[in-house]
């Protein structure tokens, strides 16, 4: 492995945020890009966990103190499945940080959750219009598609998140089962 990218993943790797609750003390922070290029090298399934849970951890604390409340606030809804009451929050934070992928991202996935595909698709395509690289963003679009029928496009979507994160949790299996139903490939 070039010393470079050792090293960018070890810096990752050492940044103190992931314990969720806690942020670095006066550290330099790693830009997004620099986590997105240490996820894609990232050499095992460990690393590569580590560095998603941060990328994720950035995209979730983005925006004011307001727009930070109300995202938690509907992540709850969402684990709780109230989602009626988790959609009406992604709105406020929508209407607070529209720049930011991650409210879109999570009233997507609410809408899923509720099985409303169209509305789910139309925040995923804003989501990926801030930040194309967003992996769970094209794995949420790689399911719709799957569900609605459409196995090449899922099977695309996916795809396009293995370039950005090619060790996403499961991703042999899914992409199997992909290619099978999109191409007929049994391997």
């Amino acid at each position: 492995m070039a010393p470079f990218r050792r090293s960018l993943i070890l810096a990752v790797l050492a940044v103190p945020g992931l314990a969720l609750a806690q942020t670095p003390p006066r550290r330099r922070e790693l830009t997004l890009d620099q986590m997105f290029e240490a996820l894609k090298i990232a050499p095992d399934d460990a690393s590569a966990r580590a560095v998603e849970a941060q990328i994720w951890h950035r995209w979730v604390q983005a925006g004011s103190p307001a727009v930070q409340l109300l995202m938690r606030r509907g992540l709850r809804h969402l684990e709780t499945r109230s989602l009626p009451d988790a959609v009406e929050d992604f709105d406020a934070v929508i209407a607070l940080a529209p720049e930011m992928p991650e409210g879109w991202n999570k009233r997507a996935t609410a809408y899923f959750l509720m099985g409303d595909y169209d509305n789910a698709v139309k925040d995923i395509q804003e989501t990926l219009a801030r930040e194309p690289r967003h992996f769970g963003a094209l794995a949420g679009l790689s399911s719709i598609q799957e569900r609605r029928g459409d196995h090449t496009g899922a099977l695309r979507a996916y795809e396009r998140a293995l370039t950005i994160h090619p060790r996403m949790a499961g991703s042999e299996a899914r992409l199997k089962e992909l290619r099978r139903r999109a191409l007929g490939e049994e391997s």
